[in-house]
Formats: structure tokens, C-alpha cells, sequence
């Protein structure tokens, strides 16, 4: 029987290889989304208030033009992950891309969308320092901790 499987993406090589890890694992009669969730920072971008520092406000288009540029990295890392895919096997009408600007927080969104009825999520591991996983913790073990009625694979 085909699952649904939720790749969590980023423009990131650990997101790549969770994608690659997929495609030799699994059977290709899987559907599989390609998920990923982009920080909202276009609010800056538009954000136009007498009380913005001078500083802000004289690298806002620099700012923008880079959120600009991380939306067209993370599009092109969907795209090869897609490609990846569809070459192991994988029938392109059963391989989706979705993009979505953040909600909640980046780990908690992808749990929302991993409730709509997924079988998977899959997701590569961050390589935070100790210390800073220690007290910020990664998106994959917020993931891992707060997944529910769905199984969690991290990728190394």
C-alpha cells in the first residue's frame, strides 16, 4: 500500500539528503510532498514607520532583495529533489512541491501539515552546536517531540 511521505525541506545539504535517502528507500508508488515553510519576512520588506531606525531602513532593499534570492535557492532545492526523485523511480504526478510562508513557527507548521494525513514525515539533521541545540533545540527534534499521529525518520 502507498504512503504519503513529508519531506521537509530547505535549501539545506541535509534537506537534499533526506530527499536522497527517499528516493533509495522507498518504493516509488509513494506519494511524496516536498514541504517547506518560509520564514515571513516580507513584513519588513513593506514595513514603512516613522520609528524604524535609520539603519533599517537604509538596508531594507538589500534585506529584501536576499529574501528574494532565499525563496528562488529554496525553489531550485525543491526542483533537484524533485528531479532526484522522478529519476529513482518516482512518477512525477505522485511528487509535489508546496511552499508556504510561516504561521506559527517553522517546526509547528510543519506539523500542521504533516497532520493532513500524512504516513512520514522525513527530515535531515541540522548540525547545531551542543550548546546551541541545548537551549534552542533543532527543527527536526521539535519535530521529533511534537509529532503525534505520524511517524518521524531524521536523516544524519
Amino acid at each position: 500500500m502507498a504512503q504519503k511521505i513529508l519531506i521537509a525541506m530547505d535549501d539545506s545539504e541535509n534537506a537534499q539528503r533526506a530527499a536522497e535517502f527517499v528516493a533509495r528507500s522507498f518504493s516509488p508508488d509513494n506519494r511524496v510532498t516536498l514541504f517547506n515553510v518560509i520564514p515571513d519576512t516580507a513584513t519588513l520588506c513593506n514595513m514603512n514607520s516613522p520609528e524604524l531606525t535609520p539603519l533599517f531602513k537604509e538596508q531594507q532593499a538589500s534585506f529584501c532583495a536576499l529574501e528574494s534570492k532565499k525563496r528562488e535557492l529554496v525553489n531550485a532545492a525543491l526542483k533537484r529533489a524533485k528531479e532526484l526523485l522522478v529519476k529513482s523511480g518516482f512518477s512525477a504526478d505522485h511528487v509535489k512541491m508546496k511552499i508556504e510562508d510561516k504561521k506559527h513557527g517553522v517546526a509547528r507548521d510543519i506539523l500542521v501539515e504533516a497532520g493532513k494525513d500524512y504516513d512520514l514525515v522525513v527530515i535531515g539533521r541540522r548540525g547545531l552546536s551542543g550548546i546551541k541545540e541545548f537551549f534552542l533545540g533543532s527543527t527536526s527534534q521539535k519535530i521529533l517531540n511534537g509529532a503525534r499521529d505520524v511517524s518521524v525518520l531524521i536523516v544524519n
